[in-house]
């Protein structure tokens, strides 16, 4: 699978009733456990004092990122998302080859 370093930046839209914004997010821990389970989502951050987060997402393709996996979230109607695809640096010291 590729890698992909996602940034999520969630904004409710106002006057959203705040039991839909709690609904939502209690099915977005639950939905993110699932992805976490079948290795999509590998890590994710959430930068200090910031209400967005930063994640390590795995899809086969752009096309599956978005439509099978970030495009099931929950919160993903509120999202805007910056995705960058990544690739291991030959010097990366956590490299799965134990080369670099």
């Amino acid at each position: 699978m590729k890698e992909f370093l996602v940034e999520l930046t969630t904004t409710v839209p106002e006057g959203t009733d705040p039991a839909e914004v709690d609904r939502r997010r209690a099915a977005e821990s639950v939905r993110a456990a699932e992805l976490a389970f079948a290795g999509h989502l590998v890590r994710l951050w959430r930068p200090v004092g910031e209400m967005r987060s930063i994640g390590l997402w795995r899809a086969e393709d752009d096309a599956q990122l978005y439509e099978e996996v970030l495009g099931t979230l929950p919160l993903w109607p509120w999202m805007s998302a910056a995705v960058t695809a990544v690739q291991s640096h030959p010097n990366d010291p956590g490299r799965a080859d134990g080369a670099g």
